[in-house]
């Protein structure tokens, strides 16, 4: 386990084709050059350069695609959270697509008792 973020996000960019690979996704409006050196800078902790939160998530997000964990699973030991379980896309969308379904069953449901309810009740002629 890393002792720190930036060691986390070393590991990280490492996994995801290294620095000049990453720092140019980063920033191509830079040379590669000069993004290779700034995210070089940025996982250094002796360097004032510093990511931002979200280039954080964007390179937990590209290592996750390669399956690396590593930064994620820095940030819930270092929280006190359980080791989180990765879910895959594909499971995900099919999760939601089962909860639309649901929900359409329900809308239905609904519908139909407030059809009953706003239909005319016959009284019988005493």
């Amino acid at each position: 386990m890393p002792d720190s973020l930036n060691e986390s996000l070393v590991e990280c960019v490492k996994a995801c084709g290294g620095s000049a690979k990453v720092g140019a996704k980063l920033w191509p409006e830079k040379t590669p050059e000069a993004a290779q050196r700034l995210m070089l800078d940025c996982l250094n902790d002796d360097r004032p350069a510093k990511l931002s939160p979200e280039q954080v998530l964007f390179i937990l997000r590209l290592a996750r695609e390669r399956g690396c964990h590593v930064g994620m699973n820095f940030l819930a030991a270092s929280l006190s959270y359980a080791e989180p379980v990765p879910i895959e896309p594909r499971d995900e969308a099919d999760e939601l697509r089962r909860q639309v379904l649901e929900m359409g069953r329900q809308l239905q449901t609904a519908l139909s008792r407030i059809e009953q309810l706003d239909r005319p009740t016959l009284r019988s002629a005493a």
